[in-house]
């Protein structure tokens, strides 16, 4: 009979690897495109950032799918650092995946969603607008019926995942089976029917300027947040049947798979559309634009089209939410089970076995981000936070093969140890280079991750008074 303080191992290898593809696979791959040819200056730069932030995120998935059979508990990350650097640096983590990261994207999904949304049912205009200046940088903020709706996806996703997880797996299947059809029906019909479609459009735009490597790193930076989320499954590796065996496969068969999915994809957009189309599509400089996966859409399926685009955006949307509320939750949920959260969120539904508390605290966190800021003001605070962190958790891999050889390693990192090298190189570059370019929401990004300190102090003293101990090992 199943404990009423444990989780329940009920996601297969198919539930798992929808997971990685669904919840990878967003809104990124539909609109980033256009802020990546701002930045890039050449479709042949925007391709090679796609492909550059593919194969970086693989390196990444290939050291977390060691990391997460040989520790395949609830947490993911978390537990890695709190393995590897001790209690500080996870709880640091937990802090910025809850305040930052993991709420803040379902809150980018949830608006993502809305807006998608908006295309088939027009919401009408903000009903309140500001514009300021904040470090020398314009910012704006709105609120009105799309972020309604977002609020309303994510309260609801959080409910659904208050179900049992296999209910949940099944789900997430499901969205994510919905979400591949969708693609590849529009790579498709862009191949057979697009009219003015053009290989000659990949040619390099006249006077480009491509603007070095910083710029490369800002497109980069963009096609990061499309690949985000491979590192969110083994968050929920605690649920996951035979982890040893599935969470390497899921990982690394995901993000292979997501990999050919986004260069297919970004491929048949600049091949249906001229430089100039892609140039000004939605982004935080063409608000009112239309995505660039619907103006490529529209090119073989005509108006009908983009109302159809419209829809597998959202049910792309749906799947990515779904799957990050999911997998967010079990951050908190660890945490509070070492004494360092809300002590409810480490609590298990005696009937679903599942952390209610911490699937609606993060919920509710996440609304608050909805109506906060922009889509792209959030996905750059969003990826830089997340990106110091991805760093010193692959570092892990190193300092546990160390400080533990002889624990079990069902999985071992391919290419150890060039792959995880690389990836913590790069992730250090990709965080001075965001410094440097991005001011406002990197200074962001490490206010809130440092106003987790006072945050840390309280529930340690707390846990202190309560003669509890940390665990230094799983």
């Amino acid at each position: 009979m199943q404990q009423r303080d444990q989780l329940v191992r009920g996601l297969t290898l198919t539930d798992t690897t929808a997971l990685v593809v669904g919840t990878v696979i967003g809104t990124g791959v539909f609109s980033k495109s256009a802020i990546m040819a701002q930045d890039a200056g050449s479709p042949l730069m925007v391709l090679t950032a796609w492909v550059a932030a593919g194969l970086l995120s693989l390196a990444g998935a290939l050291s977390y799918a060691e990391l997460g059979a040989m520790l395949p508990h609830a947490g993911g990350e978390y537990v890695y650092l709190r393995q590897s650097y001790g209690e500080l640096s996870a709880f640091l983590f937990g802090w910025m995946r809850f305040v930052v990261a993991g709420s803040g994207s379902i809150a980018i999904l949830g608006v993502g969603f809305a807006t998608f949304l908006s295309a088939i049912v027009p919401m009408g205009n903000p009903w309140a607008h500001t514009s300021y200046t904040l470090l020398g940088r314009a910012m704006e903020w709105q609120f009105g019926a799309t972020q309604v709706v977002a609020i309303a996806a994510i309260l609801f996703f959080a409910v659904l995942n208050c179900l049992t997880v296999v209910v949940s797996g099944r789900v997430q299947t499901a969205l994510t089976v919905l979400k591949v059809g969708g693609i590849a029906i529009v790579v498709l019909g862009i191949a057979l029917f697009s009219s003015g479609a053009d290989w000659s459009h990949l040619a390099p735009p006249a006077n480009a300027s491509t603007g070095g490597v910083a710029a490369f790193g800002l497109a980069m930076l963009a096609a990061l947040w499309a690949y985000d989320g491979w590192n969110n499954m083994p968050m929920a590796a605690g649920e996951v049947k035979d982890p040893g065996r599935n969470v390497p496969r899921a990982l690394v068969g995901g993000m292979l798979a997501v990999m050919v999915i986004y260069c297919v994809a970004n491929l048949a957009y600049f091949y249906a559309l001229p430089w100039t189309e892609i140039l000004t599509s939605n982004s935080t400089s063409h608000r009112d634009a239309l995505p660039v996966a619907t103006k490529a859409a529209q090119t073989a399926f005509g108006e009908s089209g983009g109302k159809l685009m419209s829809i597998a955006f959202v049910l792309s949307a749906l799947g990515a939410l779904h799957g990050s509320t999911l997998s967010g939750a079990r951050v908190p949920f660890a945490m509070a089970r070492d004494g360092l959260f809300v002590a409810r969120a480490g609590v298990l539904s005696s009937r679903t076995h599942v952390p209610v508390a911490a699937v609606m605290i993060q919920a509710v966190w996440a609304c608050v981000l909805a109506a906060s800021g922009t889509y792209d003001q959030l996905t750059d605070y969003v990826i830089f936070a997340s990106w110091i962190f991805y760093g010193l958790v692959t570092s892990s891999v190193f300092i546990l093969r160390r400080r533990a050889p002889d624990m079990p390693r069902p999985y071992r990192t391919l290419g150890y140890p060039v792959v995880p090298l690389i990836f913590v190189a790069v992730a250090f570059w990709l965080v001075i280079n965001t410094l440097a370019n991005r001011p406002v929401e990197s200074v962001a990004g490490l206010v809130l991750i440092a106003l987790g300190l006072p945050v840390y102090w309280y529930f340690r003293s707390a846990k202190r008074a309560r003669g509890m101990v940390v665990k230094e090992s799983v």
